[in-house]
């Protein structure tokens, strides 16, 4: 079965891939001035867009690792992931992991998503 391959703007990346009905992506904010909220709604919007190019939607993400600098402000990061990621439907399995992250990013997002059938 065949890889694609939706490039990223980071050198030895793509932002997504998808391979046997599943799309695999990672995201970051655009803009790091802003706080962990705002970094969150910024990545988020760019998952959808990875997705949408992929050809699904946050309904099937089937799995997702979050990435912060600062696990004492997680609950900022949750309050805009469950306002986006919606009813209980479309509620995927996720991680949430404390880490360090490059210059003044706050949060990075990793997904899995299936198909549509």
């Amino acid at each position: 079965m065949a890889i694609k391959r939706l490039a990223g703007g980071a050198q030895g990346r793509s932002r997504a891939v998808v391979h046997e009905g599943r799309v695999f992506t990672v995201a970051t904010a655009p803009d790091t001035s802003q706080g962990l909220a705002g970094q969150t709604a910024q990545t988020l919007a760019a998952l959808d867009q990875n997705l949408a190019d992929a050809g699904t939607d946050k309904t099937r993400i089937l799995s997702a690792t979050v990435y912060v600098v600062d696990i004492a402000k997680k609950d900022e990061m949750d309050a805009v992931w469950c306002e986006w990621i919606g009813p209980a439907d479309n509620w995927p399995q996720r991680a949430c992991i404390c880490t360090g992250l490059a210059g003044n990013t706050l949060v990075e997002i990793t997904i899995v998503a299936a198909l549509p059938d």
